[in-house]
């Protein structure tokens, strides 16, 4: 059973906005916090009970002092929750293009597809978007001469879905980068239990490590505010002829991300949407 007490820290941040919400979550991703969301105006944060230091947080969170907004925060403490409980209720397996399946380990008697993915996390809030999960998987299906051999990103890896299935596709090195720090762990320990764990590096941190190397095919399921203000440095990672495959925004935001990438030298070839969510392909 993993029944843990946790503290909710509620930040409230005026004036909200995704950007400012992102810019704390940064500040303080050096704390065990284990989960974050965003509720405007507040960014919640969750943490174990026995973990919870308040003076240690309002340390970190003034070096937020001159960003432009004012940040003020309160803790509760959550009843006992079974986490793995809320999992195995909240998700359910994804069949793509009856190719993929990605499912948890309790998920027993799926018909086996071509690549079989186990995922599971340390800890749940909510399951993520299938939409966009979907589509980046369909994308990297669809590509799969070009992911085979290649080394290959993952911005914002989470359980590490996408650097698993292509590490499965035969992709030559794959890196995940996470801003949080649970995730970057869950997506360490999601590679071994595949068994690809010898062709997958994850890493805890933003945009500012991609410097360390170049890739030919570069996975981006964030948010919009964040692929636009990283785009640049998206592109300057990406070796000429590479593949970007971004998600993680509306259709209706489709034409500020492709104008962005255009700026930074990247070419609209294609796109793909579900229920509005909307998943584009460029390349260099």
């Amino acid at each position: 059973m993993n029944s843990q007490e946790y503290i909710e820290v509620a930040i409230r941040i005026a004036p909200f906005s995704e950007e400012n919400a992102e810019i704390v979550t940064a500040e303080i991703c050096g704390l065990p916090f284990e989960s974050f969301t965003m509720e405007d105006p507040y960014l919640k944060c969750y943490i174990q009970k026995e973990l919870y230091n308040a003076q240690e947080l309002k340390v970190v969170m003034s070096g937020l002092e001159g960003m432009g907004f004012d940040v003020e925060f309160s803790a509760n403490l959550m009843p006992a929750v079974n986490w793995n409980a809320v999992w195995e209720s909240e998700f359910t397996p994804i069949i793509v293009d009856r190719k993929c399946t990605i499912k948890a380990s309790f998920h027993q008697g799926l018909k086996k597809t071509r690549f079989n993915i186990t995922i599971d996390p340390k800890m749940a809030f909510g399951t993520g978007h299938h939409q966009t999960t979907y589509m980046m998987c369909r994308a990297l299906l669809e590509n799969e001469e070009q992911v085979r051999g290649k080394v290959v990103m993952d911005m914002g890896c989470g359980t590490a879905i996408l650097a698993i299935l292509a590490a499965k596709m035969k992709a030559e090195r794959v890196y995940g980068i996470d801003i949080d720090a649970v995730a970057a762990i869950s997506a360490y320990d999601n590679a071994r239990l595949n068994r690809v764990g010898n062709r997958i590096e994850t890493y805890c941190g933003d945009a500012s490590l991609l410097q360390r190397n170049s890739y030919d095919v570069f996975l981006a399921n964030i948010n919009r505010n964040i692929l636009i203000q990283d785009m640049q440095t998206y592109a300057h990672s990406l070796r000429k002829g590479g593949l970007l495959f971004v998600s993680g925004f509306y259709v209706e935001d489709m034409p500020m991300i492709i104008g962005t990438a255009s700026a930074a030298g990247l070419e609209y070839v294609s796109h793909d949407s579900i229920d509005n969510w909307c998943c584009i392909k460029f390349s260099k």
